[in-house]
């Protein structure tokens, strides 16, 4: 091959590649809003995370919270929904790697709002509970501030900061894991093991025992849905509406109880995720 026809070569490999890198960005600038929309799908990040996401080992299927909201909404949308498997982790560089188009029970912190958008509207509200035995009685955590007390926390997490706090006189035993945690309540290492209280129901389920309470004054935290960061806001602020719809209406309770039921769990043995129904 003679110079000019590297030469030649050369720059129609340069050509194809900025192509390439255009149409990319192009991708990359639609909103998602007219992604979704072009695309006939809505791109819904999953991880096995009961009860907001629970995939069937013999089917293949997903089910939970998530789950039945995004199918709601894709509906809604006129799209077909697309489960996409990720990780906690990974859920914020996927939205802004525009691989998924939104995240439920994304909680929405400082750090993550830098990367990623939230709407306004809380999607659902959790709760730091206590798991303890039926006969253990658990009303206040003033009333379980005691040295006679023993209580498994996940190490390095906002629930060991609650308890450190509120329960400074307690023995507070603090594990790398939440499976380490509630391993120690099930050997009677610790009397109670707090979480927030949707984690516990697969931890219940698995023991086969164990009550979950939300101790007063209850210390509540609200859950996000996380979407890309971009100028156009149709997409984001259609979310924070349906979310709205949803909580307000007692839907999102509803579709919380319904897997709850599917799980093998009866709903009225746990919380619900809509505040106002707290006792």
């Amino acid at each position: 091959m003679t110079l000019l026809s590297r030469l030649g070569a050369l720059a129609g490999a340069a050509a194809l590649a900025l192509s390439a890198l255009a149409g990319t960005a192009a991708a990359q600038d639609k909103s998602t809003w007219d992604a979704v929309q072009d695309r006939g799908t809505l791109r819904i990040g999953v991880t096995q995370s009961p009860p907001w996401y629970f995939k069937d080992s013999a089917t293949g299927t997903w089910t939970g919270v998530g789950v039945k909201m995004g199918t709601e909404m894709a509906t809604t949308l006129g799209v077909q929904p697309e489960f996409v498997e990720t990780t906690w982790g990974n859920a914020v560089a996927g939205l802004q790697a525009n691989q998924l188009d939104l995240m439920f029970v994304l909680d929405a912190t400082p750090q993550r709002a830098m990367a990623v958008d939230f709407p306004a509207n809380p999607l659902l509200y959790y709760a730091l509970a206590i798991m303890h035995a039926p006969d253990f009685e658990v009303t206040s955590w003033e009333a379980l501030n005691r040295s006679d007390v023993s209580i498994a926390v996940t190490q390095g997490t906002s629930i060991e900061a609650y308890v450190s706090r509120v329960m400074p006189n307690a023995d507070i035993q603090r594990y790398p894991a939440h499976s380490e945690a509630v391993a120690a309540f099930q050997s009677g290492r610790a009397d109670l093991v707090s979480m927030f209280h949707p984690a516990l129901v697969a931890f219940r389920k698995n023991l086969g025992r164990g009550e979950i309470t939300l101790p007063t004054p209850i210390r509540a935290s609200a859950s996000s849905v996380g979407v890309r960061a971009e100028p156009d806001k149709r997409f984001r602020d259609w979310v924070n509406t349906a979310i709205a719809y949803y909580y307000n209406s007692g839907t999102t309770q509803r579709w919380f109880e319904e897997f709850l039921v599917e799980y093998g769990v009866d709903p009225a043995s746990v919380p619900a995720v809509q505040r106002e129904l707290w006792d």
